[in-house]
């Protein structure tokens, strides 16, 4: 069950659809152009396909263990850990200041997918640490950056994020932990924390725990819920390593997929009170943590692509060996491998414009962030990120959503072979599962999207978008061959069902003013999710038909004829089948909703 790292997609879509020129224009990313992102990248993919894709299966079939508060991680992934951090990847995206690389969003992606298709399970934990860096960076003290991110950064500690508690899951107004203030400006923090992705593990010596918890006598709900650092063990002045905090893993999750990943249950205070150390202001521990939540959101999307990157690859192999039947149009008079026929043909055609559309979707967000972040520009600055807001629940909810569709289709691919679990096919599908669930569920992305991204500004961001889409459109149409005729129309199409959803959401959402429709937020949220799969499906959808203009123009320049031509295909089979759907969703948003609640409670 080998990997190979799809560099040479990943750098087209860097070059051309995220413009790497231009942000190695912007201030502090002057190193990073393309052949520096070449250069990280082939190096990435050296380590993930010869370090950590040997451990995937491994970790599946002996996954993590607990015994007495320890936990012991998959044989060899310690080893890997190890070198994961001292190759520099933990800090890739990272202040050089505290000892990352600073490299920009859009090369650290490509890379994250990359440790992700090789193993996901060992993949969690850098992405956990990656949030906690993220909003230490944002809201932590001065003293917090100068005890926690070196260390941090350079993978010798690992991160965490607790949120969740068996009492309150999505709904973080139920949080119970509590802070109790010390006379030394620490807090004494007790109470019970579920799904820890790697909450206690034998990787790093020491876990720099991120934890929502209320103060003694805040204010109910989420604006009484404060952020709090607790660390494994606690830090001496000079640095070291000091007692064991009253922090203890009591179990750990026995997984549908992951498993070699350690889903911990925490124990807070149970021996006099775990000390933390507040983060930023007291109450304003939710927008903080939204920090680190955008970080994995999005991250996890890109576990979605790189799990259907995998399940792709797998397919495609065993179609190309598998033979079964002759093929159907006559051309081989024997048994042939069952990649001659058509519905296999349909089947990874796909899996593969899926899995390549959700990358370059990503991409090209990923390059909205390092200019929201680095461009001189204050408008500019602000442009980039309303886009790349708006795209974060589409990466993560469309990307993760596929996934399961591709995983799947794998499976199907191989037949009964695929469900048989000695082929591994299985492993991708079951792997692929929690992305749609943890960091936020699918609705909960998408009432974001209804909300905080669509609503909220009235569809102005949106239809934005629309507008630049409109601009392919007519690319397409003066490109003038006939595949780029195809999708100009299939993309038309989809961006004015597009629109009509967004339209529908906005008046939906609106606060009646005198004489105007009364609002109805039952039917715009009973088309929420499928609100989020019609743009998700359109944004992969304008990417792929950037990209068939680029190929295309490559293609006639002489530039890797293959390549070329499989992405022009790759981006007429996406228009024709899957962006083809836009219109159907539409109506079904549009003119569906009454049915979604139509049903007697007690007829369900």
């Amino acid at each position: 069950m080998t990997y190979k790292a799809p560099v040479k997609d990943m750098l087209f879509n860097i070059q051309h659809l995220s413009r790497i020129d231009q942000i190695a224009a912007l201030p502090g990313f002057e190193d990073a152009g393309l052949e520096t992102a070449q250069a990280v990248l082939e190096e990435a993919a050296k380590f993930n396909e010869g370090v950590l894709c040997p451990l995937n299966w491994e970790g599946d079939k002996n996954p993590s263990s607990w015994k007495d508060g320890v936990v012991t991680t998959t044989p060899g992934f310690k080893a890997a850990f190890k070198a994961f951090a001292e190759g520099g990847w933990q800090g890739l995206q990272h202040p050089a200041e505290y000892g990352g690389q600073g490299l920009p969003k859009t090369i650290g992606a490509a890379c994250i997918e990359m440790v992700n298709s090789a193993n996901m399970s060992f993949a969690l934990c850098p992405l956990l640490s990656d949030g906690a860096i993220e909003a230490l960076l944002t809201a932590g003290s001065d003293e917090l950056k100068a005890t926690y991110l070196e260390n941090l950064v350079s993978g010798k500690w690992t991160g965490t994020m607790n949120l969740t508690e068996p009492q309150a899951g999505s709904d973080l107004a139920m949080v119970r932990t509590r802070a109790e203030p010390q006379a030394d400006g620490s807090y004494k923090v007790f109470g019970t924390k579920i799904f820890i992705t790697y909450g206690e593990h034998d990787m790093a010596e020491n876990i720099v725990h991120l934890v929502l918890a209320r103060v003694v006598g805040a204010p109910e709900g989420v604006k009484g819920i404060s952020l709090f650092v607790c660390p494994k063990f606690m830090v001496n002045t000079d640095g070291s390593l000091g007692a064991r905090n009253d922090v203890h893993c009591v179990s750990i999750e026995h997984k549908l997929g992951i498993k070699a990943s350690p889903t911990a249950v925490l124990q807070y205070g149970d021996k006099g009170g775990a000390v933390g150390y507040l983060v930023g202001q007291e109450n304003r521990g939710l927008e903080y943590m939204f920090i680190m939540m955008n970080a994995a959101r999005y991250a996890v999307g890109v576990q979605g692509i790189a799990i259907a990157e995998r399940a792709y690859q797998k397919a495609a192999a065993f179609a190309r060996d598998r033979v079964q039947s002759r093929p159907v149009d006559g051309s081989i008079n024997a048994s042939a491998p069952i990649i001659h026929h058509p519905d296999v043909r349909r089947m990874l055609m796909t899996m593969r414009a899926y899995t390549e559309g959700c990358r370059a979707m990503a991409s090209v967000a990923a390059a909205a962030y390092d200019a929201a972040h680095h461009h001189p520009d204050a408008d500019v600055r602000k442009q980039n990120a309303a886009f790349y807001e708006y795209m974060v629940p589409l990466v993560k909810g469309y990307s993760t959503e596929i996934s399961l569709d591709v995983a799947s289709l794998g499976v199907q691919v191989h037949g009964g072979m695929g469900f048989i679990e000695e082929t591994g096919a299985a492993q991708y599908l079951r792997d692929a599962k929690i992305l749609t669930i943890y960091e936020g569920t699918t609705a909960i992305q998408a009432n974001d999207l209804v909300g905080r991204k669509t609503a909220r500004d009235g569809g102005q961001t949106a239809k934005a978008i629309a507008q630049q889409i409109e601009v392919t459109e007519g690319e397409l149409r003066k490109n003038g061959s006939p595949d780029a005729l195809a999708v100009a129309r299939r993309l038309a199409a989809a961006r004015l069902a597009f629109v009509d959803v967004v339209n529908f959401v906005v008046d939906g959402m609106a606060k009646p003013a005198a004489g105007a429709a009364k609002a109805s937020p039952n039917a715009v949220f009973a088309g929420s999710v499928p609100y989020l799969m019609l743009a998700g499906n359109l944004m992969a959808g304008w990417q792929l038909a950037r990209a068939l203009l680029v190929a295309q123009d490559e293609l006639k320049a002489g530039v890797d004829a293959s390549f070329m031509q499989a992405k022009i295909v790759t981006a007429r089979f996406y228009a024709d089948h899957l962006l083809s759907k836009a219109p159907g969703m539409r109506d079904s948003i549009v003119e569906g909703a009454d049915s979604v609640t139509a049903m007697a409670l007690e007829a369900f």
